[in-house]
């Protein structure tokens, strides 16, 4: 509708002014064509008892924000629709009550996800400074800045704390966390009674398998059954351009693990610390590994209460000495996930999710070889499907099995390049049988 005809329908409405149906026409055409002033002057000429559908009473609170009359456009926002909600918080944000229009666009929300507005929920967010007024003949403060921070210290300051884990948050694995449970976990429930048979808790343990496969997870989820203090440390953390400093940072690590026992030390990517020597071509990598080894099985080192959790996709890149009895002495293998693991795996990534109709059973099966970080992949995926219909909707919509099925053909497993050099290494390098558990995988799944 064009402004020529608006200006002829707002003639009509001056004959009539009670006829609620053409004032609401009067105001959406105005708004339409983004003439909110105008609008808003119609709007505020309507009577008070003026007969009007929620959608209705949305428009003249747009049009009365328009001209800024907040307290008559919130008049019209009594609705319990989520679309009203948000405008109401709008209006009660211009009002300065931010509680309330706080609460409002949580309702609203949570009632309709699709309205989050990013512009609004930052304002929300934001505090006005209170202006800090000195009192006359009050001493004056002198404000201390120090801009010497070290970024490293500031950036592990922020890092929010990652929840703590249990071996129920691991999907599958049932046989790696008992044998987990056994070896690593009860030492450290029951101290006195392994001190009886002369069993220390702590000593090292070296996880091992394609990536993907829950490494980390299974680490955080043992340090959370000890109730243990987890520490993962990263290889920038420790890798350093001048000599000598690398080695230094790997006894402080460790010093801090001593002072806070129980404690557990977790190595990700440890090849990268722990490489064979002989394949170095520099004495930098070699000095690292032997502080390593010293740090875990000196002369002067006392572990008691330290857990020493390795992960790593290539163990056969891993320096022998590691293996030592003492050191890494318990080497156990993370294979893919079977059904049974997989189908566990789907339920904890789909808990907490709207969803409906999806055959988790079927995904189960039809994901042979997918890695945890595969099939989270998939339902990431699927997710985001569910998303996009939900915005173009204009209403949030779960994830059902259309959204699983467009996924499953964007993804594929990547566990098979692993698997085949595992292979390898299973058949021709086996000295003492440490890739046993490998052969064992690989038979089972016709894959020898």
């Amino acid at each position: 509708m064009d402004a020529t005809s608006l200006e002829s329908l707002e003639m009509a409405l001056q004959a009539s002014p009670g006829n609620s149906a053409l004032r609401l026409v009067v105001v959406r055409g105005w708004l339409s064509l983004g003439l909110g002033e105008r609008a808003g002057r119609v709007a505020a000429d309507a009577a008070p008892d003026l007969a009007l559908d929620e959608a209705g009473q949305r428009d003249f609170a747009r049009a009365l924000s328009a001209v800024e009359k907040w307290q008559a456009a919130l008049g019209y926002l009594s609705g319990a629709e989520a679309e009203t909600l948000i405008e109401r918080s709008r209006v009660l944000l211009a009002l300065d009550r931010r509680t309330d229009a706080a609460e409002s666009y949580r309702l609203a929300v949570q009632k309709n996800p699709t309205l989050e507005d990013e512009k609004l929920a930052a304002l929300l967010r934001s505090r006005e400074p209170e202006a800090v007024k000195a009192r006359p003949g009050a001493p004056r403060l002198r404000v201390v800045a120090n801009d010497d921070t070290d970024k490293s210290a500031v950036s592990k300051l922020v890092q929010a704390e990652a929840p703590r884990l249990a071996f129920k948050d691991v999907g599958g694995l049932s046989e790696v966390k008992s044998e987990i449970h056994r070896r690593i976990v009860l030492p450290f429930q029951k101290p006195s009674l392994f001190e009886r048979f002369r069993k220390r808790a702590g000593g090292g343990v070296l996880l091992y398998g394609p990536p993907g496969c829950g490494k980390t997870l299974l680490a955080r989820a043992t340090a959370g059954e000890c109730t243990a203090t987890f520490m993962a440390v990263a290889i920038s953390d420790i890798l350093d351009m001048y000599i000598g400093e690398s080695e230094r940072k790997l006894h402080a690590i460790f010093e801090e693990a001593r002072r806070k026992p129980p404690a557990v030390l977790f190595f990700d990517e440890l090849e990268a610390l722990a490489g064979k020597r002989k394949a170095s071509r520099d004495g930098v990598a070699a000095k690292i590994v032997s502080q390593f080894l010293s740090e875990m099985d000196g002369f002067a080192q006392n572990n008691k209460g330290v857990l020493i959790l390795g992960a790593t996709n290539v163990p056969w890149e891993i320096d022998a000495a590691f293996r030592r009895p003492g050191r890494f002495d318990r080497v156990l293998f993370v294979p893919p996930p079977d059904r049974e693991a997989r189908a566990s795996i789907i339920d904890i990534l789909l808990r907490d999710r709207p969803v409906a109709e999806v055959d988790r059973e079927g995904l189960a099966n039809a994901t042979s070889g997918f890695s945890g970080a595969d099939l989270e992949n998939v339902v990431e995926t699927a997710a985001d499907f569910a998303i996009e219909e939900s915005i173009r909707l204009g209403q949030e919509m779960p994830i059902r099995q259309e959204h699983v099925q467009k996924a499953l053909a964007s993804v594929r497993p990547t566990t098979s390049e692993w698997l085949s050099s595992a292979r390898n290494f299973a058949r021709y390098a086996n000295e003492g049988g440490q890739y046993d558990e490998v052969l064992a995988f690989l038979k089972k799944h016709g894959k020898a």
